[in-house]
C-alpha cells in the first residue's frame, strides 16, 4: 500500500469499549463482508500493548490488502508498518509526521471546515475528515455536529478524499453518500450490531448500490 491508495466506501474504526466480541473478531469480521479500510484506535491501552495488537490487525489487513491505518499514535504505526495514521487537529502537525512516516505512508486529517480542509489539502494529506457529522457518543470530545452540508462544501474545495465519520448508521448513510462523501467511518452501527459481519456487509451494499 501506498500514499496513492484508494480511500472509498465502508472506513471501519476499531473501538474496544463498544466492541462486544473483541476488535481482532471485529476486524476479521468486517474484511471478510468486504470492507478496505481499517483504523485502529485505541486511547485506554499501554503501549506495549497496543503494539502486539496492532500487529496482529495489520497481519489481518495485509492478507486482504486492506489499508491499515493508526489514529494519533505514529510510534506504533511505524512499529507495526501500517499504511499510515489518522491525526486530530491537537494531535502532531502533518509537517512533522510526513518526516517521521516517510513519503509513501498515508496521513489523514480531522477538520471541522472548509479553512482547516484546505489547509489540510496544502499540507499534503491523503485524505481529510469531517466530524462529526452527526450526534456521536463514540468520541465524548467530538463536537457539535457539522451538518452534511459541510461535507458538500468540503467537497467542493478541496481534491483529496471526503471521509464522513460522526454518528452515522444505516438509516442516515444515503444522505452523507448523497452529499459527496468518497468513504463513510462507523465505529457503533457495527460493533453495536448482533453480527458485525452482516452489519457491515449491508452497509457495503448499500455504498454500493449509490454508486
Amino acid at each position: 500500500m501506498t500514499a496513492n491508495a484508494k480511500i472509498a466506501g465502508l472506513y471501519f474504526v476499531t473501538d474496544s469499549k463498544l466492541s462486544k466480541q473483541g476488535i481482532l473478531q471485529d476486524v476479521q469480521q468486517v474484511i471478510a463482508a468486504g470492507c478496505g479500510i481499517v483504523q485502529y484506535r485505541e486511547k485506554e491501552k499501554e503501549t506495549g500493548e497496543m503494539v502486539a495488537e496492532a500487529k496482529q490487525i495489520a497481519v489481518l489487513c495485509k492478507e486482504k490488502k486492506v489499508l491499515f491505518l493508526i489514529n494519533d499514535r505514529i510510534d506504533i504505526a511505524l512499529a507495526v508498518d501500517a499504511d499510515g495514521v489518522h491525526l486530530g487537529q491537537q494531535d502532531m502537525p502533518c509537517a512533522i509526521a510526513r518526516k517521521l512516516l516517510g513519503n509513501k505512508k498515508i496521513i489523514g486529517l480531522t477538520v471541522h471546515s472548509v479553512e482547516e480542509a484546505a489547509q489540510a489539502q496544502n499540507q499534503g494529506v491523503g485524505y481529510v475528515s469531517v466530524s462529526p457529522i452527526f450526534q456521536t457518543t463514540t468520541k465524548p470530545d467530538a463536537g457539535k455536529p457539522v451538518g452534511i452540508e459541510l461535507i458538500k462544501e468540503i467537497k467542493s474545495a478541496v481534491k483529496v478524499p471526503v471521509v464522513a465519520i460522526g454518528g452515522i448508521n444505516e438509516q442516515n448513510l444515503r444522505q452523507v453518500l448523497e452529499a459527496g462523501a468518497d468513504a463513510v467511518a462507523i465505529i457503533s452501527a457495527i460493533v453495536c450490531a448482533g453480527n458485525a459481519a452482516e452489519a457491515a456487509r449491508r452497509i457495503i451494499k448499500k455504498i454500493s448500490e449509490f454508486e
